[in-house]
């Protein structure tokens, strides 16, 4: 009999010792008959047990204990029960044939105790709740008295008043370690929650202590909101390091396997080289703190010099009360120095994309909090760029942001977790020499003499500037006349047991579509195909010390895509028509007005590649002061031979020598993100009906299938031609629905499915972001995306 059931909750032992009596009848069957006592008279109730989890005790009544109230002790661990056992001489003969009480009992190990007969009528019980006391190492056992009736604000207080201790205890939370839960909802109650005498709650600070590899490896020390969701997390990360659209990061625990080879021993000490910590724990990455100004109102963050990415004079002031001084900022903002080639050597790399799958393995939950997926205080944690869709790249808000966007490119040519060709290594080289160099000159760093700026005077000015003066004319002259392009180029399709022959045919590019005909004479005819870009992949096929430009289109189809290769014949006529497929791409005309820069970038990255053959040498000095090894991936430098590589790197220089800082660094994103494999996230899943595992590689706008074992992509489905997406649970599996009656499903293998399905919702969420709304972000929208429905 439980003390939660009708009637018998409401007895004290008094009435009991006063004449009521308790009666309870056996069965052979499942189901019982009980009565319960209490001055309303006698009432049945139903109940089920199971033979098996209670045994049945009897135990003959004692006239001599005829008024006992005696309390058993429930054996039970999980919902908790109390039983109330009576010895009473029974007043309904008629009821049962014995004068015995039944009592049921579940053995399990732990045992719950009462503290007296006027707790155990009032429904109270002893909860044991364990400190976390600051400043000591050992936790501290507190036992209180509650009721199921209590909140958890009435708990905290409680419990609060128990201790007695002086503190600020505003920060602390209830932990519930079985259920992995925080109790946050201070107005339920205990039995809203389920918590129980059996319940191991932790009394403890919501803000611990985290170590975060950054992209620049540099780890810095701060506190974290270890309750809140790691979205909500990275966001006040962000706010702490200045580092806007924090919805692009995340972070990410990586395997055993990528610390231990960072512990390198010094040739003259045997003790490994302490790693440097910038440590900020005295920041709190409290969301509205003072500490952390506005992110997303551009008048309240700090702002940049967009030429060499040094903090203005004027937002100095930002820093005065952050632990994010002007120091440690310039520590974030500027590459730091080159490794070493053996540092490099001993660095994680990935071999396979199988070993890349698994890395990938480790991104967080973004739908719940460290706490729950079991990250413990002090633990290191790499906070690393999770989508590659990089919104609204600003050089003046973002010198923070656009170096770690670098620092992350650069160890991914580095370590060769994106593979690129000899002469696009040489390129990414001497961008990383260049920059390294402006990194380290102090004369980009001394600012003090400028003249301070208002920034409202300054967004006004360009405001009032933009609508007096603005491109009006252009404007309208984008919407009555769409430009078209029309030229001979070189075209391929790729068939089986075909060469590599490209033929020559007339092209008409033409809104977003490609028409090509035989000849000129035949443009007003029947075109030989029409291709539609809308959707498509664009991939540089460039070689230009070999004179090869080339251009891949990747058009999506019903059943994947259709390869198609363009030849052109020169620079400028490959950057008008890149320029244009690229737009084409993303739904826009040669009207747009980003075409023309377009093709300014790609004549600028043309001209980067093409090596100098004047014999412009440097000097002797300048040989010596570089070290070629550490700008290029260790499989690179043991093909030349050390002053050989450095030539060529020297060479390659030359075209960006007169490059500012943050333009230097904006390029080598551009040219990293123009790589063939750029973006993509690997993960080893196995699709319905298939008996062998297959690479999905996730992107910011497809799916593709790779084979495992030669690497080669077998299928391509792209995010613009998806209709649904769907997990079932159970089974682990991701099912998703594309236009023509396309479906594919699969399970994932190297992580969880709720990996990947984050990854597709959250690639849709970030394509819903546009320039001209407010900065704060939909968090409600993104966990509805990425949540799932566990």
């Amino acid at each position: 009999l439980d003390l939660a059931g009708p009637g018998l909750g409401m007895l004290s032992p008094a009435q009991l010792r006063s004449g009521l009596s308790l009666a309870c009848g056996g069965s052979t069957g499942r189901r019982q008959r009980t009565w319960l006592a209490s001055d309303r008279g006698w009432a049945p109730r139903l109940r089920w047990r199971s033979r098996a989890a209670w045994p049945l005790w009897v135990q003959p009544s004692l006239a001599a204990a005829a008024t006992t109230v005696r309390p058993c002790v429930p054996l039970r661990q999980r919902p908790l029960w109390l039983f109330l056992g009576v010895t009473a001489r029974v007043s309904r003969g008629a009821a049962l044939q014995s004068d015995y009480i039944c009592i049921f009992m579940q053995q399990t190990p732990e045992f719950a105790t009462m503290q007296s007969s006027d707790d155990f009528a009032t429904g109270s019980w002893q909860l044991v709740i364990l400190v976390d006391i600051p400043n000591e190492e050992s936790q501290k056992e507190v036992k209180l008295i509650v009721s199921g009736d209590l909140h958890i604000g009435g708990v905290m207080l409680k419990l609060v008043e128990e201790i007695k201790i002086a503190q600020d205890w505003s920060d602390f939370a209830l932990w519930w370690e079985q259920k992995h839960c925080w109790l946050l909802k201070t107005h339920w109650t205990l039995d809203k929650y389920g918590v129980q005498a059996d319940a191991n709650l932790f009394f403890t600070p919501q803000h611990k202590l985290l170590r975060l590899r950054l992209p620049n490896v540099k780890t810095v020390r701060l506190r974290v909101s270890f309750s809140a969701v790691v979205f909500k997390a990275v966001s006040d990360i962000c706010r702490t390091l200045n580092i806007r659209r924090s919805e692009e990061l995340s972070l990410l625990k990586p395997s055993g396997d990528y610390f231990k080879k960072k512990k390198k021993k010094d040739k003259n000490n045997k003790e490994p080289i302490a790693e440097d910590i910038l440590d900020l724990e005295s920041s709190s990455t409290i969301s509205g703190s003072p500490v952390s100004p506005g992110l997303y109102s551009k008048t309240m963050i700090p702002t940049y010099d967009p030429i060499n990415g040094t903090l203005a004079s004027s937002t100095m002031t930002w820093f005065s009360d952050s632990p994010l001084t002007e120091q440690n900022c310039s520590i974030l903002a500027f590459s730091q120095p080159p490794q070493s080639a053996e540092a490099l050597a001993e660095m994680y790399q990935p071999r396979s994309l199988v070993d890349k799958a698994k890395f990938n393995a480790g991104w967080l939950d973004s739908s719940r909090s460290l706490m729950e997926q079991g990250i413990q205080e002090d633990e290191q944690l790499l906070l690393r760029f999770k989508y590659y869709t990089f919104f609204d790249l600003n050089p003046k808000y973002d010198a923070v942001r656009i170096n770690q966007l670098y620092e992350q490119a650069r160890w991914a040519i580095l370590l060769e977790e994106i593979d690129c060709t000899e002469e696009e290594m040489l390129i990414f080289a001497a961008l990383q020499y260049h920059i390294s160099k402006l990194s380290l000159s102090a004369e980009i760093q001394d600012l003090t003499n400028e003249t301070e700026v208002d920034e409202v005077e300054a967004a006004l000015s360009n405001l009032e500037v933009t609508l007096e003066c603005g491109k009006a004319d252009n404007a309208l002259e984008d919407i009555t006349d769409i430009p078209t392009l029309a030229d001979n180029l070189k075209l391929f399709r790729p068939r089986k047991l075909a060469l590599k022959a490209f033929k020559q045919y007339w092209f008409v590019f033409k809104d977003t579509s490609i028409t090509y005909f035989k000849n000129k004479e035949l443009e007003q005819g029947e075109p030989v195909e029409k291709l539609n870009l809308r959707g498509c992949e664009v991939v540089p096929d460039v070689n230009v010390s070999g004179r090869k430009f080339g251009i891949k289109l990747l058009i999506p189809v019903a059943d994947g895509m259709n390869e198609v290769y363009l030849r052109c014949d020169h620079e400028n006529q490959y950057a008008q028509w890149m320029a244009a497929c690229i737009l084409a791409s993303k739904g826009k005309t040669m009207a747009d007005s980003s075409y023309q820069p377009e093709v300014i970038n790609i004549l600028s990255f043309l001209k980067m590649k093409n090596r100098n053959s004047t014999p412009q040498v440097a000097s002797s000095l300048e040989n010596l002061d570089m070290n070629p090894e550490s700008f290029v991936s260790p499989r690179c430098a043991k093909k030349h031979k050390s002053k050989q590589l450095a030539a060529r790197i020297l060479e390659a220089h030359q075209n960006v020598v007169d490059m500012p800082l943050v333009e230097a660094k904006l390029r080598f994103i551009q040219a990293w993100q123009s790589l063939p494999e750029f973006g993509l996230t690997y993960y080893l899943v196995r699709f319905r009906g298939s008996k062998k595992d297959d690479i999905l590689g996730v992107s910011y706008n497809r799916l593709i299938r790779i084979d495992v074992a030669t690497g080669i992509p077998v299928t391509t489905w792209r995010f613009a031609n998806m209709k649904q997406w769907n997990v079932n649970w159970e089974i682990r599996q991701v099912a998703i629905e594309f236009d023509q009656n396309v479906s594919i499903a699969f399970t994932c293998l190297s992580a969880d499915c709720k990996v990947v399905h984050e990854y597709i919702g959250g690639y849709i969420f970030l394509s819903t972001r546009s320039k001209g709304q407010n900065e704060t972000l939909d968090e409600e929208l993104f966990h509805k995306l990425t949540g799932g429905q566990e």
